[in-house]
């Protein structure tokens, strides 16, 4: 795996800087750190006694990283689930929170391992992974990357708005599809006539 600081690099660029998209839940972003985030923490960057955007647009990049590291990282405990699956549980934490978590138990419970579906990184949810990712460690990865492709894409079938996300004006991949393919094995990518059958119901 590569390096987990690197990773949270990856995470920044991949995000981009300052976004304040009516239409995003999360509200004013910069490096894929939220206004909510910010005012959650206290950021207060330019000392003013109050978080608001303009302390998002000083929001630095290596501010972000520090904030995912510690946050999404090694806060909710990404770093004790097996080493394969960590790379893309920490890139969904920091695009979906504690859904990321319940992503991962969900799956886990359809590999028939008892498990809470709570958010949480716990014991339970640590041996379950490492049990599942010891008896298919050439899928685990791939299996949880199209969870979180069929994640974004229901979120995209309840919510009109979001579905600028998924799919591109010209009718190709949004970002969030191509972000989560970026985890799943090339021979597991939806092909563009796969793409437009599912989305095929969408207006």
């Amino acid at each position: 795996m590569p390096d987990i600081q690197d990773i949270a690099r990856a995470i920044v660029a991949r995000e981009g800087g300052f976004v304040n998209d009516p239409d995003d839940p999360g509200g004013a972003t910069k490096h894929g750190v939220t206004i909510h985030t910010m005012r959650r923490l206290g950021l207060d960057l330019t000392g003013d006694g109050q978080v608001d955007i303009s302390d998002v647009r000083q929001l630095t990049r290596a501010e972000a990283e520090r904030i995912f590291l510690q946050h999404y990282f090694h806060g909710p405990r990404v770093a004790a689930l097996p080493e394969v699956l960590q790379a893309s549980v920490f890139d969904m934490y920091v695009n979906a929170g504690s859904n990321a978590v319940r992503i991962l138990q969900r799956l886990l419970r359809q590999m028939g391992h008892d498990v809470a579906v709570d958010g949480v990184i716990g014991p339970q949810t640590i041996a379950a992974a490492q049990a599942a990712a010891q008896a298919a460690p050439d899928h685990i990865s791939d299996a949880y990357g199209i969870a979180r492709r069929n994640y974004y894409f229901r979120i995209a079938d309840t919510r009109a708005a979001s579905r600028k996300y998924v799919r591109r004006r010209d009718g190709g991949k949004g970002g969030w599809i191509v972000r989560a393919e970026e985890f799943i094995s090339p021979r597991f990518h939806l092909t563009r006539t796969e793409f437009q059958e599912r989305i095929a119901g969408w207006l």
